[in-house]
């Protein structure tokens, strides 16, 4: 084999890497010290050495450059890093004190396709700023790829995996070049506030969670699209985000009800329970006083009278779709980048509908 030549094979502990001029061997450097040398993890270095397992072009293209400019030869440790066969899943932390059935559904999907495909799932929760338990699980080469289950405007789980050139997933969207999988909130949102208007409404209260959230934004985005297409201007309309501590519910229907709104349209089925909990506690009358629906549809809403309309997604085939794709990915099969999922407005008596 000529000097100055990498020879690729398996996965790689270590390099001896020549200097430019050819002379004796120099520093030798680990995959470690590579990956922290050009700010991606381990694993990623691995698999653009040994041309196994998916990543990026562009990062592949800069490792296998950076190996080029140091004209490495490598030796060859006999331990090869095989896959874990584990696919790690991130779910938002505040899911353990408000429930959340979409997290449970979708969880659920994402376990029954990787079990069809021989992979494992670990399971572990983050809150939005803190990113350390998924460093651990990249830098520990725990899992193959990651799923995150939450979208954020300013991710910053999305920015660290893509950065270091993890495999990961989203169930939700993004502008980063990653698998992503979800539903179309914003035609959702649209579809459901503009058959509401054609069913006479005309005063809307919009409540949802924090705008940090994608999703809200994309419902807020399709609400405030219904209203100018049919004549009605959302400065006319009320818009409630990030007020829903037990403390604020009361006062918010309170002023919701005050400003004379004919239908509430909830962010999802969490925001709902609590909304038609407290209407209905209070004695209000529902559609007569005021009309309710949901964004989002669950078990949670199956325990109310009048019924809920809403909006109905399957969460488990959106887990089912993102582990498939993941997996695939990870597997060097068939997979697709971007994959929106379909739904249907469920037309009940909250809101005078027919069920």
């Amino acid at each position: 084999m000529p000097e100055n030549t990498a020879l690729f094979i398996g996965a790689f502990a270590l390099w001896d890497c020549e200097s430019q001029q050819g002379g004796d061997m120099g520093v030798n450097m680990t995959l470690e010290e590579m990956a922290k040398e050009l700010g991606v993890s381990k694993s990623t270095v691995s698999r653009a050495l040994s041309g196994k397992g998916r990543i990026g072009n562009e990062t592949r293209k800069k490792i296998m450059d950076y190996a080029k400019r140091q004209e490495c030869r490598i030796e060859y440790e006999k331990v090869t890093r095989l896959p874990t066969k584990n696919l790690g899943v991130i779910l938002p932390a505040d899911v353990y004190l408000n429930g959340g059935p979409y997290f449970q559904e979708c969880i659920l999907g994402i376990c029954e396709t990787a079990t069809l495909m021989d992979y494992d799932v670990l399971i572990t929760s983050g809150t939005a700023n803190d990113v350390s338990g998924i460093r651990a699980l990249v830098e520990k080469e725990k899992v193959d790829g990651i799923i995150l289950t939450r979208s954020l405007n300013d991710d910053r789980a999305v920015q660290y995996l893509t950065k270091v050139g993890f495999p990961v997933g989203l169930t939700g969207i993004c502008d980063e070049d990653i698998i992503q999988v979800d539903t179309d909130n914003e035609g959702a949102a649209e579809r459901l506030t503009t058959i509401l208007i054609g069913s006479g409404y005309r005063k809307f209260a919009l409540i949802v969670d924090t705008m940090d959230y994608r999703v809200n934004r994309s419902r807020h985005s399709g609400f405030s699209r219904a209203l100018l297409k049919n004549g009605l201007t959302p400065e006319n309309q009320f818009i409630y985000a990030g007020m829903l501590n037990p403390e604020l519910l009361d006062s918010l229907i309170g002023d919701v009800l005050s400003k004379k709104v004919e239908c509430i349209i909830c962010g999802d089925d969490i925001i709902c329970t609590k909304i038609m909990s407290s209407l209905q506690s209070q004695g209000y009358r529902i559609p007569r006083d005021v009309a309710v629906a949901s964004l989002y549809n669950s078990h949670n809403l199956d325990c109310f009278t009048p019924s809920v309309t809403a909006v109905n997604v399957s969460a488990r085939q959106v887990g089912n779709m993102i582990a498939r794709q993941m997996i695939g990915f990870l597997l060097g099969k068939d997979y697709r980048k971007k994959t929106i999922m379909d739904f249907e407005i469920l037309l009940r008596k909250s809101t005078n509908g027919i069920v």
